[in-house]
C-alpha cells in the first residue's frame, strides 16, 4: 500500500482486494468508495471513529451486505464463491453471536463437521487458544467476554485458514491475553498469512500492524506502511491538483503516502518542491512532517469525521440537542422556583390573615 499513496495499484499481490466499495441506505451514504489491498505475511490495522464504516466495510467483503457498488474479493475470488471458505479465511466479526447454549467444544466441533475437519483438530484449537478442557465443556453463555474472544479467534483458526478478518478481536482481553493475542497474529503473519485487524486500541495496533488504513466518515483518508505514516521527519505536501502531485512525485521517483488530503514523503521539501515547480503543480502546503505516534495521527486524520468535532454536523446536532436540554432544563427549574414562591406567598398570606 505504500508507494505511490495512490489507493489504486496493482491488486494482483493484494490477498484482500477491495476496489470502489460502497453502501448506502436510502440517501445516506455509509460506505463510500474505499478502495485498498491487504498483502501476504502483513498485518494491516483498520482504524477509523465509531461509526466511520469499518464494520460495514469488513461486512461487505464477506458477503454478509451487500454492497451498493464495488467489489471484494479475497484469494481471487468473491467471498460467496470460495469453496470451503472456513478452510481459506477465518472471520470474527461478533465473539458475543456464539450460540450461548452450546458448550465451547460443541460450537467448535460443530463447525469442524461443515468443514470436512478431524475431531483431533478441535483439540488444537482449543489448546492454541488457551481454553482449558473444563472450559471448553462449559456452556458459552456463562464465558467472560475474554473466553468469548478467545473461542472466537479460534473458530476463525479451526480451518488452517491463509487470511484472517478480525474485528476488535482483543476487546474484553486482560494485559496477558492481549500480549498472547499479539503473538499469534504475528506467527500467523510470519508464517505467510495475510491480517486485517480493526481495533479501537490504537497502541496494540501500533504494536503489531505492518500497514495501515485509516477510514473516517465512510472514505479512506490515509493508508501506508506503518513506519512511513508515523516517521519522524520527512515532508508532509499538498495541492491543488492533488492527482497532478501524485504523478509528479512518482515519476520524479519519490516514494509517497496519501495521507490527509496530502502526500507524506521522506524527501526534503526542497526536492519536493523542485519536482513540483518543473510539473507546474501549484502547492497549497509544504512543510516537516515531523515524528508523530499513532494516537496524534489517529486524532488528526479523523478530526473532520469525530462526533466530537463541533464542525461534525452530527456533534453539531447533539451540541445543539443538549444545548436545548439544558435550556428546557433550566426553564423547568426556574419554573418550579417560581411555583415554590408562589405557594410560599400563598401560604405568607394565609397565615397573615389567620392572625
Amino acid at each position: 500500500m505504500s508507494g505511490t499513496g495512490n489507493t489504486q495499484g496493482d491488486f494482483g499481490s493484494f490477498a484482500i482486494d477491495v476496489r470502489g466499495l460502497s453502501r448506502s441506505y436510502g440517501g445516506h451514504t455509509v460506505v463510500d468508495g474505499v478502495t485498498f489491498g491487504v498483502r501476504p505475511g502483513v498485518i494491516t490495522g483498520f482504524l477509523g471513529p465509531n461509526g466511520a464504516g469499518k464494520s460495514t466495510t469488513m461486512r461487505m467483503m464477506i458477503g454478509l451486505t451487500p454492497p451498493t457498488s464495488g467489489r471484494c474479493t479475497v484469494l481471487g475470488h468473491d467471498y460467496r464463491h470460495l469453496p470451503n471458505p472456513g478452510r481459506r479465511v477465518g472471520v470474527l466479526l461478533d465473539a458475543s453471536a456464539q450460540h450461548s447454549g452450546r458448550t465451547g467444544r460443541e460450537v467448535l466441533t460443530l463447525s469442524a463437521m461443515v468443514m470436512g475437519l478431524e475431531r483431533t483438530r478441535v483439540d488444537e484449537v482449543l489448546e492454541l487458544v488457551g481454553l482449558t478442557p473444563t472450559e471448553a465443556r462449559r456452556r458459552t453463555g456463562t464465558y467472560s467476554l475474554g473466553m468469548r474472544q478467545r473461542l472466537g479467534v479460534g473458530h476463525a483458526l479451526l480451518g488452517d485458514p491463509r487470511v484472517l478478518i478480525l474485528d476488535e478481536p482483543a476487546n474484553g482481553l486482560d494485559p496477558a491475553g492481549i500480549h498472547w493475542m499479539r503473538g499469534l497474529l504475528r506467527d500467523f503473519a510470519d508464517g505467510g498469512g495475510s491480517i486485517l485487524l480493526s481495533s479501537h486500541l490504537l497502541r496494540e495496533i501500533e504494536v503489531i500492524a505492518d500497514e495501515l488504513v485509516v477510514i473516517g466518515r465512510g472514505r479512506i483518508v490515509a493508508q501506508g506502511a506503518k513506519e512511513q505514516l508515523l516517521a519522524a521527519g520527512g515532508t508532509f505536501v499538498r495541492a491543488t491538483d492533488d492527482r497532478a502531485l501524485a504523478d509528479a512525485l512518482t515519476a520524479a521517483g519519490i516514494d509517497h503516502t496519501a495521507t490527509d488530503g496530502g502526500h507524506l514523503t521522506q524527501a526534503p521539501t526542497d526536492q519536493v518542491s523542485r519536482v513540483a515547480a518543473a510539473a507546474g503543480v501549484r502547492l497549497t502546503e509544504l512543510r516537516a512532517a515531523g515524528q508523530t505516534g499513532l494516537e496524534d495521527m489517529f486524532l488528526r486524520l479523523t478530526a473532520d469525521h469525530s462526533r466530537e468535532n463541533p464542525k461534525n454536523p452530527k456533534s453539531a446536532k447533539s451540541a445543539k440537542s443538549a444545548k436545548s436540554a439544558k435550556s428546557a432544563k433550566s426553564a423547568k427549574s426556574a419554573k418550579s422556583a417560581k411555583s415554590v414562591e408562589d405557594a410560599t406567598t400563598v401560604t405568607t398570606a394565609k397565615d397573615a390573615t389567620r392572625r
